[in-house]
């Protein structure tokens, strides 16, 4: 009877596991139509001599190119350096993101002192960091990896000092009047009031991250899938560029799918409007 009743209490539990998994997996194949469609046409089009060959080569013709390049190796090495820069990059910007915007976000005297030249900062293109930072660290991987962590800074410390500021007065005002300390305050109020905020601008950095990569591997290097591409470029390999356009594209689309889903996690406890969609199509 006891397992019965248990059965009876974790079976919609698990049915609601099960249509939400097959939802998400359903929801991943279609975002797979488009690009598959747009490959196709493509394809076709290039074919048919539509396109001329050294302007946009045929899927099929990139696809052999990065073939080659896997088969001897050097496609992983410039994959692996290149993620490894946005990943070094993207851990010291948010960390240098999140402790700054906590400080500014909680104390309106360094609100007052350092957000207005934080944001001047913001509008300086990446490109125009290059020459300085080459001056400053040289063209090797210091000079690189602190281009992409600016690039990640901006959105990760915008999003947290905005959530921070944006947290309801009356739940810091009941919290303080629940004798809660700071300590407290900060983790059952501030916290989960800024989490989604917070991760969106860490989705933001990290796409960022890969966008200010290209940049930091116009710096001298010699690996990378920046270097790839200009290779690409210097040898006449228009299949080479689009390629490695190719792989940027997968690697930052792999990442944000990662930071996705720990987001998801973490915000488990939301009933938003997304959610609502997919229980009830469940």
């Amino acid at each position: 009877m006891l397992v019965e009743t248990v059965e009876r209490r974790a079976l919609p539990g698990w049915r609601g596991t099960a249509a939400k998994a097959a939802v998400s997996s359903a929801s991943h194949l279609k975002g797979l139509i488009v690009p598959l469609v747009l490959a196709a046409v493509w394809e076709i089009a290039a074919r048919a001599e539509a396109i001329p060959a050294y302007l946009l080569p045929a899927p099929s013709e990139v696809l052999a190119e990065l073939s080659a390049l896997a088969e001897g190796g050097e496609l992983w090495e410039h994959i692996a350096v290149t993620v490894w820069r946005v990943a070094v990059g993207f851990a010291v910007g948010a960390g240098a993101a999140t402790l700054l915007g906590a400080l500014t976000g909680s104390s309106r005297l360094l609100r007052e002192l350092l957000d207005p030249t934080i944001q001047a900062l913001k509008a300086v293109p990446s490109l125009a960091w290059v020459p300085l930072f080459i001056l400053w660290f040289g063209i090797f991987e210091t000079s690189k990896v602190l281009l992409i962590a600016i690039g990640v800074f901006f959105p990760i410390y915008l999003n947290l000092v905005t959530g921070i500021l944006g947290t309801d007065r009356k739940l810091v005002e009941v919290a303080r009047v629940c004798g809660l300390s700071r300590f407290d305050l900060v983790r059952r109020v501030l916290i989960p009031a800024t989490l989604p905020s917070y991760l969106t601008g860490l989705r933001a950095g990290l796409a960022l991250g890969w966008m200010f990569v290209i940049a930091a591997e116009l710096m001298g290097a010699s690996k990378g899938l920046g270097f790839l591409m200009i290779d690409g470029q210097m040898t006449g390999r228009p299949a080479v560029i689009i390629g490695a356009l190719i792989l940027f594209a997968l690697a930052g689309k792999a990442s944000d799918a990662l930071l996705e889903a720990a987001s998801k996690r973490l915000l488990s406890w939301q009933d938003g409007f997304g959610e609502t969609q997919e229980t009830r199509n469940a």
